[in-house]
């Protein structure tokens, strides 16, 4: 990872500046985990959140980096990826489902099952396994929309494209 400005996001994924965040950790000498390790407890820890709210049947998105965790009313919760229209479902029905993350020193990975689309004001899934559609009716489009919106307008489109890494890169580096 390369040198950080003061006035870059912070890796960590807080959405402060860096030198209102990390820079600060450092310069008291208390060592900031990993901007990957930083994102993994704070991606774990709002899924987890998202997931109580899909079992209280409570309406709430969250949006952390570039990813937004939603809920519904009727308890469903999904993760969402802004930079590739990635998702996966966290709770189906109230009842929380397994959170697949994995991780290695180097990346976070994230098992994605679907993509999704926002058009004509509805919520539309594509599965990877079999490229079957699946319009979800009630979900907040509007919502999401907003949120992918503010997404793209704190991070810059090279950021962005950063978040991805191919996956033959990581492996000829190790």
């Amino acid at each position: 990872m390369g040198k950080i400005g003061r006035n870059e996001q912070c890796p960590c994924g807080s959405g402060r500046k860096f030198k209102h965040c990390c820079l600060l950790k450092e310069q008291a000498g208390v060592a900031p985990a990993s901007p990957e390790a930083a994102l993994k407890i704070s991606l774990v820890r709002e899924i987890e959140a998202i997931q109580q709210a899909a079992k209280d049947k409570r309406q709430k998105i969250k949006e952390l980096g570039v990813f937004i965790l939603l809920a519904t009313a009727e308890g469903d919760a999904w993760l969402l990826e802004l930079t590739e229209s990635d998702a996966v479902q966290l709770s189906q029905a109230g009842e929380p489902l397994g959170i697949p993350i994995d991780e290695n020193p180097e990346t976070i990975e994230i098992n994605w099952s679907h993509t999704f689309d926002l058009s004509n004001k509805q919520f539309e899934l594509t599965a990877y396994s079999d490229k079957s559609k699946t319009l979800m009716k009630n979900y907040p489009t509007k919502e999401i929309s907003a949120s992918i919106k503010r997404i793209k307008k704190r991070f810059s489109s090279e950021l962005l494209q950063r978040v991805h890494v191919d996956p033959e890169t990581v492996e000829q580096a190790a």
